[in-house]
């Protein structure tokens, strides 16, 4: 159904309907915009309650619990689950609104364009109706003005008293005014002529193309309609399958909780490796009291024979006995808190043990980087030796002295740790003997015993650190204290960020241990420039190397250097 020739009078309220249609294009534009703020929010206090309840520190003790684990694991989902919602915003910000609002100034203009070509066709037939209207005026007055000569004319003809002259002035009059009455006959039958052409091009020409041209457009309107309709569901449909996935990795996460596997992680974290106390003896004070023969009941033996039994130098030490007893009163109690050495003696066995194991790890860790920073840097120095315009190979040399001087402290370190990781483990196989000897004889090897009566295995700590063993922990007393060890199980943290660069070129890090970069990235610094040319760097991916710093635009952070 076409708009020409069904409105070919309707103009008004095809301009009235067209600027409806744009006004509710934009009214739809501005629906979506606020749609994808609400997406824009919910992201963001998902993002913000992930955060809140991350662990606030990365060497927390929680995450090795399988419950501790699954729930991080949920945050993660939830943090990725937030970044889909984003991904709906974006789609709706730029496939819908942003789609909706260049194509809402588009009809516009074309709107106004076909708009004035039909009030330009309007205003030029109304110019040829003036036109014809003004001729047929001016037939009209001159027609009139005829048939008033006409009248003079016969009346003077027909006046006996009238002179000639008057008479054939009055005709002369008369012929003048039927030509021009002619005239203007023959000019307003030709405007009329014309008017009636062009009325009929207007109504069947001009205002059907114009109409047409103003259909089309709402009609495409309408058609994008449909389309951003389509695309606003889709933006949420697409990442459906992703949010998904989220969802069943929180399902995963929860059935990867293990109660049995939690209970072992709180064996393997407080066991110290002692054996359980012993039975406390009976000690007889009453030994030293005189018996009368009244008091056979009680005892029948002679006195001669009772002090047979032993000397009284054999008796058991009651204050000995009370040193023992004070110091095991803290088994279901607060532990003392024992200072912290270098080599953890101040540890029970077991935890020892893991602790110098951990130490031995991680220096061995840190050997393994050194020894591939020298590599790198010795690399490097062979690619500057023979292409001297990347750089002068001297200017690397303190640095890799530097990493070979740091591989033989580590070495010395990992030595030592080992050393005392030997006389642990060596110890733990005999200290059940040397407690039960030392329970059931009341003394202990001579210069091994601290002021309180407590137990020290380890004889370097007695010879060269002595005012470390005041408040010593005991053998057979369990760990008491939670916190005791809370940084018993630290990360093998990176290196610390000290600050961020910003690439100014590109680099294409084609060297060992140099770091690829685009222009503009965004990198994580954790080494300054040691005077080589080259600043270390990390990428959010994690991945670490070396970029050259006349590349980069640095910003350090403060206080770096401190922490």
């Amino acid at each position: 159904m076409s708009w020409g020739t069904e409105l070919w009078d309707q103009f008004d309220n095809l301009e009235k309907h067209t600027q409806w249609g744009i006004d509710f294009l934009e009214r739809y534009a501005k629906f979506v915009k606020e749609r994808l703020e609400i997406e824009q929010n919910y992201a963001k206090q998902l993002r913000n309650l992930v955060k809140k309840y991350c662990p606030k520190r990365s060497k927390d003790e929680e995450p090795r619990f399988t419950s501790c684990l699954s729930f991080y694991s949920i945050l993660n989902e939830l943090n990725d689950y937030a970044g889909q919602r984003e991904i709906v915003a974006e789609e709706m910000g730029h496939k819908v609104y942003g789609e909706l609002m260049r194509y809402s100034q588009d009809l516009k203009g074309e709107r106004k364009h076909h708009l004035q070509e039909g009030r330009k066709a309007q205003q030029y037939l109304d110019q040829c109706w003036k036109q014809m209207d003004n001729s047929k005026r001016k037939f009209e007055r001159e027609c009139k003005e005829a048939e008033k000569s006409q009248m003079t004319y016969e009346r003077l003809d027909n006046d006996i008293n009238a002179t000639k002259s008057e008479v054939e002035k009055a005709k002369a009059q008369y012929y003048l005014r039927t030509h021009t009455a002619d005239e203007s006959k023959n000019e307003y039958a030709a405007q009329l002529q014309n008017f009636n052409a062009e009325q009929w091009k207007h109504f069947n020409n001009a205002i059907p193309h114009i109409f047409k041209n103003l259909q089309d457009m709402d009609q495409r309107r309408t058609v994008k309609l449909g389309e951003t309709y389509r695309s606003f569901a889709e933006a949420e449909r697409r990442v459906i399958p992703i949010i998904s996935k989220c969802l069943e990795g929180m399902v995963s996460a929860a059935k990867a909780v293990d109660d049995r596997r939690d209970s072992g992680i709180v064996v393997e974290s407080f066991k110290s490796g002692f054996e359980p106390p012993g039975d406390f003896p009976f000690e007889d004070f009453s030994q030293n009291l005189s018996r009368t023969g009244s008091d056979g009941t009680i005892s029948n033996t002679p006195k001669g024979e009772r002090d047979r039994d032993g000397p009284p130098g054999s008796r058991p030490d009651p204050k000995h006995a009370m040193s023992k007893t004070k110091n095991k009163l803290w088994l279901f109690g607060k532990k003392p808190k024992a200072p912290s050495l270098e080599d953890f003696s101040h540890l029970p066995p077991e935890q020892r043990r893991k602790r110098l194991q951990q130490r031995i790890d991680e220096l061995s860790k840190e050997l393994q980087k050194e020894m591939d920073q020298r590599d790198a840097l010795n690399k490097m120095k062979d690619v500057y030796e023979k292409n001297p315009q990347m750089g002068d190979p001297s200017s690397l040399q303190p640095k890799i002295s530097e990493t070979i001087c740091n591989m033989e402290k580590l070495r010395s370190e990992i030595h030592k740790n080992e050393t005392w990781l030997s006389e642990v483990e060596g110890k733990q196989s005999s200290r059940g003997d040397r407690r039960h000897s030392a329970d059931n004889h009341h003394h202990t090897p001579q210069g091994r015993e601290s002021p309180e009566g407590s137990y020290t295995d380890d004889t370097s700590q007695e010879h060269h650190t002595p005012h470390h063993r005041s408040n010593p922990p005991q053998p057979g007393q369990p760990i008491s204290d939670p916190h005791e060890f809370d940084d018993e199980f630290d990360d093998d943290d990176p290196l610390p960020v000290i600050g961020h660069c910003k690439a100014l070129y590109s680099f294409d890090g084609q060297n060992e241990g140099t770091l690829v970069m685009a222009e503009d990235e965004v990198l994580y610094i954790i080494e300054e420039d040691k005077g080589d040319g080259w600043t270390r760097a990390r990428k959010q991916s994690g991945e670490e190397g070396y970029v050259p710093t006349s590349y980069v635009e640095i910003t350090l952070e403060k206080n770096s250097k401190g922490s």
